[in-house]
C-alpha cells in the first residue's frame, strides 16, 4: 500500500498545496489500490479512472482550487452524478447517466475534491448491511465474511480499506453512522436540511440527509464544511450560516471537555446490547470523563417507539417517491412488446426492477397510507414522531449532547439476518431517533469487541453540528484511531 493511501485527508490537502505530491500521483495511487483491493471487498459500483485522473490533473495545473484540492472522494450510488453511472444499487436504474450534478456533487467540486467513483450501497438506501443491493454486497475489510454496514457499506468499507480517504453517504434511518461504527470509520450525520438533498435519489423526503464518510474526525468535519449549506433548490435546505464544525473538531482534538454535560440515553443502556459494545461505550464515558466532561442521566421514554414509527413514515415516503420508476421516461422497461398495457408494463418493470426489501418497503408503505388506515398507522406514526422531538429539546435543556452506542451490535455474519427482518431493523435501534428529530449526530470509533469495532454516536441539537465534532474529536484524542488487518 502506497504511503499516499496511508495519509489522512488534511494531510493530502496539505501536501498537494505544498507540492510535496501532485494530485494526479495521489489519485493514481488511489486507483492502484482501488485495484488491489476492491475484488475482495467490492466497495465500488463504478470507478471512474478517466474522470479522476483528468480532475486530478486540472488541479496540478492550477485550474481547480479549494480547501480540498486534490483530494480523493467517493460518492454513494444514490447521488446524481453528470455523465456517470448513478443506479441507487437497483437494477431499475441500470446504465442510467444523469444529465447533471447533484448539489452534493457542485460543491465537491468547487473544493476541488477528485471523485473516484460511486460506491455500493442498499438498494435505494433499504438496509441495514448492504445485502442488498441489486450487484452484490460489499464485504468488511475486517472480516471478510461479515456485513460494512448499510445502507452506506461501500462508502465506509471504501475509506476502512484506504481506497479513499473521504467518501460521502446518506443518512436516513442511520446509513452513515451505523456503517461507520461497524467498520471501525467516522461516518456523520448533519443536521436535516443542513446539507441539500437536490439530486438525491430520494427515499424518505423528510429523514434524508447527505453527509461524510472518513477515517478521523478532522476529516469528516472538513468534508461536511465543503458540501454544507443553504440551496435555494431544495425546499428543505435550511438559510442558516454552517457551523464552525472544522474549528470545533480541532478543539475538541485539544482533549478539553471542561463544563461540557453528557447525556447518557437511559432507555439505550443495555437493553439488546452485546456486551462488548456497552463495555467500549462505558470505558469511552470513562475517557470522557478524565477530559473535564460531567455524564447526566437522560431519560428519552418515546424512544422506544422511535422503530415502529421509523418504519411507518419512511416506508410510506418511499412508496410515494419510488413510483416516479415506471419503466416509461427512464431506466429499465420490460414487456413492452406492442402487445402490453402501459399498466402491464409497469407492473412487469417493477417486478423485474425492484429487490425484495425496496418492494417489502413500498407494500408496507403503500399499506400505511390506504385508504381507512392512514390515521391508524401514518398518522399515529407523526404523533409519536413529534413525541420524540420533545423529548429531545427536554434533554438538551440539560445537557449539550447526548451519547449513546451506535449500534448494539458488532458486524455479524452475511446472511445472518436477512430471513428476519426484524433482526434487521434493529441494527438502526440507536441512530433512527436522531432521524425523526432531524439533529445532526455522529459515529466515532471507541473501541474493539471480540477483534471487531465498536462506535459511539454523539448526538446534538439541531443547528449545532459543531457540538457533536468537539466531543466526538475529544474522544478520538483520548481513544485513538482504529486500523484493520491488513487486506
Amino acid at each position: 500500500m502506497s504511503d499516499l493511501t496511508k495519509m489522512s485527508a488534511a494531510q493530502l490537502a496539505k501536501a498537494i498545496a505544498g507540492k510535496e505530491a501532485s494530485a494526479v500521483e495521489v489519485a493514481q495511487a488511489h486507483l492502484d489500490r482501488i485495484d488491489a483491493v476492491d475484488e475482495r471487498v467490492h466497495a465500488f459500483l463504478h470507478v471512474d479512472r478517466e474522470g479522476a485522473l483528468a480532475a486530478a490533473a486540472a488541479v496540478d495545473a492550477g485550474e481547480v482550487t479549494g480547501p480540498l484540492a486534490g483530494v480523493p472522494v467517493a460518492v454513494k450510488d444514490v447521488i446524481a452524478t453528470k455523465g456517470v453511472p448513478t443506479t441507487a444499487a437497483s437494477k431499475i436504474l441500470e446504465g442510467w447517466r444523469p444529465p447533471y450534478d447533484a448539489t452534493i456533487v457542485e460543491r465537491l467540486r468547487a473544493a476541488g475534491t477528485v471523485m473516484l467513483g460511486k460506491t455500493n450501497m442498499d438498494e435505494f438506501a433499504m438496509g441495514s448491511s448492504t445485502e442488498y443491493s441489486a450487484y452484490g454486497a460489499t464485504n468488511n475489510p475486517w472480516d471478510l465474511g461479515r456485513i460494512p454496514g448499510g445502507s452506506g457499506g461501500g462508502s465506509a468499507a471504501a475509506i476502512a480499506a484506504y481506497e479513499a480517504p473521504l467518501a460521502i453517504g446518506t443518512d436516513t434511518g442511520g446509513s452513515i453512522r451505523q456503517p461507520g461504527a461497524v467498520t471501525g470509520t467516522v461516518g456523520a450525520k448533519p443536521t436535516y436540511g443542513g446539507t441539500s438533498r437536490y439530486g438525491l435519489i430520494a427515499f424518505s423526503s423528510s429523514l434524508d440527509t447527505p453527509g461524510p464518510c472518513a477515517r478521523n474526525v478532522e476529516d469528516a468535519a472538513l468534508l461536511h464544511a465543503a458540501i454544507a449549506g443553504h440551496d435555494w433548490r431544495d425546499s428543505t435546505s435550511i438559510p442558516q450560516p454552517v457551523p464552525d464544525v472544522v474549528g470545533a473538531a480541532r478543539l475538541g482534538a485539544t482533549g478539553d471537555l471542561s463544563g461540557v454535560k453528557l447525556g447518557v440515553v437511559k432507555e439505550f443502556a443495555g437493553d439488546g446490547s452485546e456486551p462488548g459494545v456497552l463495555s467500549a461505550f462505558h470505558e469511552s464515558l470513562e475517557a470522557l470523563v478524565k477530559l473535564g466532561a460531567e455524564i447526566v442521566e437522560v431519560s428519552c421514554p418515546h424512544f422506544q417507539y422511535a422503530l415502529p414509527a421509523y418504519y411507518l413514515i419512511a416506508p410510506s415516503e418511499a412508496s410515494s417517491n419510488l413510483a416516479r420508476f415506471d419503466g416509461v421516461r427512464y431506466g429499465l422497461r420490460v414487456g413492452d412488446d406492442g402487445n402490453r398495457s402501459l399498466e402491464e408494463v409497469m407492473s412487469l418493470t417493477r417486478e423485474a426492477g425492484f429487490g425484495p426489501e425496496v418492494k417489502r418497503r413500498i407494500i408496507l408503505g403503500t399499506y400505511a397510507l390506504s385508504s381507512g388506515y392512514y390515521d391508524a398507522y401514518y398518522g399515529q406514526a407523526q404523533k409519536v414522531r413529534t413525541l420524540i422531538t420533545r423529548d429531545f429539546e427536554a434533554a438538551f435543556e440539560r445537557v449539550d449532547v447526548l451519547v449513546s452506542p451506535t449500534t448494539p451490535f458488532v458486524a455479524f455474519p452475511f446472511g445472518s439476518r436477512t430471513s428476519d427482518p426484524y433482526q434487521m431493523y434493529l441494527a438502526d435501534l440507536f441512530t433512527i431517533p436522531t432521524n425523526l428529530y432531524g439533529g445532526p449526530a455522529i459515529s466515532v470509533p471507541c473501541g474493539l469487541s471480540e477483534g471487531l469495532p465498536v462506535g459511539f454516536q454523539v448526538m446534538a441539537p439541531t443547528l449545532a453540528d459543531d457540538r457533536m465534532y468537539r466531543v466526538a474529536a475529544a474522544l478520538e484524542s483520548s481513544v485513538g484511531t482504529l486500523t484493520p488487518p491488513a487486506l
